[in-house]
């Protein structure tokens, strides 16, 4: 018997049911994330929660970004099944529990569905006994509205304001009740500190598999969201809302483990002085090898090119990756190597976990495979090379718009075939189209340099 169908038994759910109303949990939200990485949903009364195990909430499929379904017909309904095992309470809502979706349409898992495209690469490396922990860190801003739109509180202004203590306390409340949420739902918080921009902080919270961190990375930004607004703030993960402030990203702390929980990335022997082992440089050259195209998925939105925009930055510092490369505790490369695991610093706060994790399994698997070669540690600041320097060192330069970036996704057949053919085309024309729209506007910076020039 599959483990779904036992944890949908009427048993378990009964038992589910009763836990939860002994906490006081009236409603559930059952949640999935649409192709952008947004919450979506509907909430499920407690008393009705089998009906969304079997056959599962139901939604118009057209009516979600992403899915390319059409309006009538069988296939024009998706049916978000529960994962019972991500069932909990929302401690920042009291009366309301949360559980994740997984996309069925006509009966069949739904191959564009976020949630269901990780599986399957988390599905392959299951074959292979090994399992990919995943250490997400979110960089955030948290703003407030003023006589100017939303910015930074008004005693946050340092110069350089990274790991600023005063802000940091003056924001305990809300960040106080985001740690006792994100804790009371297991995430375990062991750390939280004022970023580089005025206004940005950063939490950091357990590493979890794969499917696991994405999820937990959800609950967070719901939870964020939520306790943003009854602080009457503004919680944003856009990843460069100021273009003088440092961007947001999203980095994934990365490591292998064996069917017994060792770690395969780890080695006593490594001639590159890392104590890394070959698997582990096959792995990272497959997300070299792939960076251009996981750059679509890692950083999804035109304002992301201007966090990863090569040149000099108008904030003064910048740690987002500009080249493909990897290096010794370096964070002017995309991969840094630390404590024998590789930081993937390429995505943003924009990303869909569930589809940036997917990539990076689907790319490392090719890597693997392939025995694809790292080549040598960068250990130099790649800021402070010039071209040539670069060049000699065959550090190539990440997509810089979304265009780019999408087109090198669409001709990465690898990629295609492991992340499906339905969700790369869906994609490609979502972000395609976002890219057009975009170009097609004419900005302030452009009225103001030529209007009266010509």
């Amino acid at each position: 018997m599959s483990t779904s169908k036992q944890a949908a038994s009427p048993v378990t759910l009964a038992e589910q049911q009763a836990a939860l109303a002994g906490q006081g949990i009236r409603y559930v939200f059952a949640q999935f994330t649409d192709i952008h990485g947004g919450a979506k949903g509907k909430l499920i009364p407690l008393a009705h929660l089998d009906d969304i195990v079997s056959p599962g909430a139901g939604f118009s499929g057209p009516s979600i970004w992403g899915t390319g379904l059409p309006r009538t017909g069988p296939r024009s309904e998706y049916y978000g099944r529960a994962d019972l095992s991500t069932l909990q309470p929302m401690p920042w809502l009291p009366g309301y529990a949360r559980v994740a979706l997984d996309g069925h349409v006509a009966g069949q898992p739904f191959e564009v569905c976020p949630r269901q495209i990780l599986r399957r690469q988390v599905a392959r490396l299951a074959q292979r006994g090994w399992t990919l922990n995943a250490g997400l860190e979110p960089e955030f801003f948290l703003l407030q509205r003023g006589p100017n739109g939303y910015d930074a509180e008004p005693g946050d202004t340092l110069e350089k304001p990274s790991y600023d203590s005063k802000s940091l306390l003056r924001r305990r409340s809300f960040l106080e009740k985001l740690t006792a949420s994100l804790d009371a739902c297991g995430l375990g918080v062991f750390q939280i500190d004022h970023e580089d921009a005025t206004g940005q902080f950063e939490v950091n919270y357990r590493y979890a598999d794969a499917l696991k961190a994405a999820d937990n990375f959800m609950l967070f930004k719901m939870a964020a969201h939520h306790i943003a607004e009854e602080e009457g703030m503004l919680f944003s993960m856009m990843p460069k809302p100021f273009a003088d402030r440092p961007g947001s990203g999203l980095h994934f702390h990365l490591s292998l483990a064996d069917e017994a929980g060792k770690p395969v990335f780890p080695a006593d022997q490594d001639a590159r002085g890392l104590g890394m082992s070959a698997l582990a440089y096959h792995f990272m050259a497959g997300l070299l090898h792939h960076a251009p195209a996981l750059t679509a998925l890692c950083a999804p939105t035109v304002n992301s090119y201007k966090r990863l925009m090569c040149g000099q930055s108008l904030s003064g510092t910048s740690w987002a990756p500009a080249f493909i490369g990897y290096g010794n505790n370096n964070r002017t490369t995309v991969a840094r190597v630390v404590y024998q695991r590789i930081e993937w610093r390429l995505p943003d706060s924009s990303a869909n976990p569930y589809l940036a994790l997917a990539g990076v399994i689907a790319a490392g698997l090719d890597g693997i495979d392939r025995k694809l070669d790292a080549g040598d540690p960068v250990n130099l600041d790649v800021y402070e090379m010039s071209d040539a320097e670069r060049t000699a060192l065959g550090l190539e330069i990440l997509p810089q718009n979304l265009g780019v970036a999408t087109a090198a996704l669409k001709a990465d057949t690898v990629l295609g075939e492991a992340l499906g053919t339905a969700f790369v085309d869906e994609f490609v024309a979502l972000k395609s189209a976002e890219w057009i729209e975009y170009s097609q506007q004419v900005s302030a910076w452009e009225t103001a340099r030529y209007l009266e020039r010509f």
